[in-house]
């Protein structure tokens, strides 16, 4: 078969303009970047006074290398359901360049189920990413300059909790020491990098509803504290008017298409587990408006992205999803099971139905916790056994669970139309008890515990004397009522990456706590999160390469 960025070079795209007006926008709703890109007007008065669409969430099992394939699914979904002949768009956030030219490659889909121009989306795209970093930047700059200019808000060098940012993978910047060379280069401090996602500028970015609440929640984030221990914000530096126009034009969503004509709103993109991992508030709102189905997605697994697009995304914007797609692969689930990677092409029944504990978590997660209904999407790979695909189909039978083979990799709209069909069924039963895990009027301890012990199935929760230390803190600030935002290895429904499968018997610990205030969130992190990852040994980057005609190769 073709890679996936040979499918996408020989795809012939629409003319952008064309994809905007199958959803009803004219040429002054868009602003052109090139001939297959642009960004849509939020104020646009078709998108103002249309009531909202069906919203359908894709999520997945608990990531494994294996792979599940939740974009490649939401995209083929798409397709399908305009296929059917109802008028859908997809919303998906925008690639990080660090992992494009690291490990995972590029993440706009794949086989014949991609959102295109597939080159561009990967790596430049609108130049979004780059206006987030220059915001986070600005901010940086601002704060160590305040400080060797007299430092009139008295903040402590050694309590600076903001970092400045790349969108690359990079190691060597996670923890430098700069401001050397003599007084006039600056007062010397430790200080780091993070990957442009992971900052909270992209955070507030996403969960915005438009421009001026933009400009209110970058006024509010913490960069660091006084001597005498007080928050210091970005608004005490006047930095938020100047960052906002930094990000006047990224803020209205970007307008694409996938290989078969379907419109999709690519925007935003913060992180899984130190943010919330969804795609832009605004980007999502509008779709709903123009189309009669949004789908899109969270990231990881639904322990991680469907929890927080819950508590988090869908509570602060308002949303209310209709239906939920749990995407699992054969392959991954075997590893669930214990299987060997290099193994996976053999029929394992034993370890497949070892594995399948994984998968009936998030179900229960879902249907019992969420009170949303679910459909559950199996990805299908050439060597999955018939023997292996009607395990899976038993399992969720038993649980009454709708279930569809999705081959949209090989197939396109084609392979995803038992999956659509089985979605607007779900949805049209309007079988949905909607809610929330957690009450925002529980402390930040106890909101912590319910989602270890509900989502995870933990035991419960242990604090690190740390933990309980900045906890006590953040609720003395005013900061006790706001939605948790755990951050967690995305391997495992513990906190520990080893334990696969359905984890038994553990505790979730918790050992640093701090405030998001421009996005809204406390974050609680467990384990080792990296906030800036680094490159493998053979980085993908060593196989991309350009011609003189200047065709990209090996990009994915």
């Amino acid at each position: 078969m073709k890679s996936d960025i040979e499918i996408a070079q020989e795809a012939k795209l629409k003319p952008i303009k064309e994809i905007a007006q199958s959803i009803g926008l004219t040429e002054k709703d868009i602003y052109h970047y090139g001939p297959y890109k642009a960004k849509v007007n939020i104020n646009a008065h078709q998108i103002k006074d249309k009531k909202d669409g069906k919203l359908i969430l894709v999520t997945a099992i608990t990531p494994t290398p294996a792979g599940e394939g939740k974009t490649t699914t939401t995209v083929g979904l798409g397709d399908a359901l305009n296929k059917l002949g109802k008028k859908s768009i997809i919303a998906l956030r925008e690639p990080s360049l660090g992992p494009v030219f690291g490990i995972k490659g590029g993440a706009a889909g794949g086989g014949y189920a991609q959102v295109v121009p597939m080159e561009d989306i990967n790596l430049h795209f609108t130049g979004d990413f780059h206006a987030i970093g220059a915001a986070n930047n600005l901010l940086a700059a601002m704060v160590d300059n305040h400080i060797y200019q007299g430092n009139s808000l008295n903040i402590d060098p050694r309590r600076i909790t903001w970092r400045r940012c790349v969108d690359m993978n990079d190691r060597q910047l996670r923890f430098v020491v700069d401001g050397l060379g003599g007084k006039a280069n600056g007062v010397p401090r430790e200080d780091g990098y993070d990957i442009t996602v992971a900052s909270e500028v992209m955070a507030a970015f996403c969960l915005s509803i438009d421009l001026t609440d933009l400009k209110e929640r970058l006024s509010k984030i913490i960069i660091g504290y006084t001597y005498d221990r007080k928050p210091v914000t970005a608004g005490d530096l006047k930095a938020h008017g100047a960052m906002s126009v930094l990000l006047k034009e990224a803020i209205s969503p970007n307008l694409v298409q996938t290989l078969e004509g379907t419109p999709a709103f690519v925007h935003g993109g913060p992180f899984a587990n130190i943010a919330h991992g969804c795609n832009s508030l605004i980007a999502t709102k509008t779709a709903l408006k123009l189309a009669d189905y949004c789908i899109t997605e969270a990231g990881f697994g639904a322990d991680l992205g469907a929890e927080k697009f819950v508590d988090i995304k869908c509570r602060q914007g308002g949303l209310k999803p209709d239906a939920t797609v749990l995407v699992a692969s054969i392959r991954a689930l075997k590893l669930h099971g214990g299987a060997e990677k290099h193994n996976l092409a053999q029929e394992n029944l034993k370890a497949l139905q070892k594995g399948l504990a994984n998968l009936t978590k998030h179900v229960e997660n879902i249907t019992e916790k969420f009170g949303l209904p679910v459909v559950v999407a199996i990805n299908r790979f050439p060597g999955d056994t018939n023997a292996e695909l009607q395990l899976v189909f038993d399992t969720c039978s038993d649980a009454k669970i709708p279930v569809a083979i999705s081959d949209v990799f090989s197939k396109g709209s084609d392979g995803g139309t038992n999956l659509a069909e089985k979605v607007i069924e779900v949805i049209e039963k309007g079988e949905n008890n909607f809610r929330f895990i957690y009450p925002l009027e529980s402390d930040i301890k106890q909101k912590i515990d319910i989602i270890a012990r509900e989502i995870y199935g933990a035991d419960g929760v242990d604090f690190t004397k740390e933990a309980e230390k900045e906890i006590t803190s953040l609720e003395a600030l005013g900061y006790k009522y706001l939605p948790i935002c755990m951050a967690k290895t995305q391997y495992s429904l513990s906190d520990n990456p080893k334990l696969i499968g359905r984890p038994q018997d553990f505790k979730i610990t918790v050992r640093q706590v701090r405030v998001s205030a421009g996005a809204g969130f406390i974050v609680a992190l467990t384990g080792e999160i990296m906030t800036l990852p680094g490159l493998p040994k053979t980085p993908a980057a060593e196989k991309i390469d350009i011609d003189k005609s200047g065709r990209i190769t090996g990009l994915f």
